[in-house]
């Protein structure tokens, strides 16, 4: 009797259930999984398999292609971090996008020494003539790469290390002969500054300022964005000094631009203000986003994108003051098919088109972003 109950209990390929890839939705393929596990015996639940059963959840029929920016960031495994951080770091232009410049790259060299194999620009021809002991380090820095391509093993780590302290080392000797000047008392200095201005288009239609800073200029902005908190500080009981209006200025445009339509963006100028590191940034935007942006990227947000942002935001409020009251009817409004807005019929507002007769398309380029 026992002989023939033994025989006639299912098997494991008996219990085990195929995944069914008819259903379309997550909620309906996490109660699916749910079934799996429970008639599937534990000796086939391995690592493989239920990494193969989240992908079942994680990518439902349909969806796949749905899959927004957030989402992606929310499964990046920290391994693959390292790969992106690594991608989007090269010295070509770092230095430029890094808040420390050239001091910002050994920050970065300290954790992860993997970017630096790729420099692109950094140390030039001047730099190799003037600079007493770079000619040698340079030779020295070619002689390591050319036995790098050959050797093999712990020879090859051996070396593939002395590369990266070598070519740190050639960095750090241009640091201390052309060290970066730094005006330490800038912010007094500005609350001081006339900062009138002549704002008009050039022949592009761009806007553009006579001021010495001004709030159309990204670089500008992103200067001012890095002093904001020394700025505001000297200048914000100076009721007759010119920053002290500008830095409300840029206030207000920060909030028209960032405040409502980028929230990330927002708290990340917050964070930065409040001195919070990048490193530290990335998980508080983690943990309130669910996207872990790198470091680098971050730092690349704080310099270069959002002041170009908030420089925009700048030049669309002057345009459409200009156009409304110093010269009405000048260029007219124009309305957006998609939002029914009506916008100036303007390159900053619409995207030119020849083929139109306006010269513009019909959706404006806020509305055609949010498509892309």
């Amino acid at each position: 009797m026992e002989t023939t109950e033994k025989n006639n209990a299912p098997s494991a390929e008996d219990n085990y259930i195929k995944m069914d890839y008819s259903l379309e939705t997550s909620e309906e393929r996490v109660e699916k999984v749910k079934e799996i596990i429970a008639n599937t015996p534990p000796e086939k639940l391995n690592s493989l398999y239920l990494e193969k059963l989240t992908k079942y959840i994680l990518f439902p029929k349909g969806e796949k292609k749905k899959q927004t920016k957030e989402t992606k960031n929310k499964i990046l495994s920290d391994n693959h971090m390292i790969t992106v951080n690594k991608r989007e770091t090269s010295f070509e232009g770092l230095i430029g996008k890094l808040e420390n410049g050239e001091d910002g790259i050994y920050n970065m060299i300290t954790n992860d020494k993997n970017i630096i194999f790729a420099p692109k620009v950094g140390i030039t021809n001047e730099d190799i003539e003037t600079i007493p002991g770079m000619r040698e380090l340079r030779e020295a820095i070619e002689q390591v790469e050319k036995e790098c391509k050959i050797a093999t093993g712990k020879k090859a780590y051996l070396l593939r290390r002395q590369l990266i302290e070598l070519r740190k080392d050639q960095y750090q000797l241009k640091n201390l002969y052309k060290k970066p000047i730094y005006v330490m008392n800038i912010t007094k200095s500005l609350s001081k500054i006339n900062l009138e201005e002549k704002v008009s288009l050039d022949a592009e239609g761009e806007v553009k300022s006579t001021g010495l800073i001004n709030l159309y200029n990204p670089k500008h902005i992103s200067a001012l964005l890095c002093n904001y908190s020394q700025i505001k500080e000297e200048s914000w009981d100076k009721f007759e000094s010119d920053i002290r209006w500008m830095i409300l200025d840029l206030e207000n445009l920060i909030d028209n631009t960032l405040k409502e339509k980028y929230p990330l963006y927002y708290d990340l100028i917050i964070y930065k203000i409040d001195g919070k590191s990048n490193a530290e940034i990335q998980e508080l935007l983690y943990d309130d986003y669910g996207i872990k942006h790198s470091v680098e990227y971050i730092s690349s947000l704080w310099r270069n994108k959002i002041p170009k942002m908030i420089a925009d935001e700048a030049a669309n409020e002057w345009l459409i003051w200009n156009f409304t009251y110093k010269e009405p009817g000048k260029i007219k409004f124009k309305k957006c098919s998609r939002c029914g807005q009506f916008k100036l019929a303007h390159n900053h507002f619409f995207s030119k088109n020849s083929t139109s007769k306006d010269g513009f398309y019909s959706i404006c380029k806020e509305c055609r972003n949010k498509k892309g």
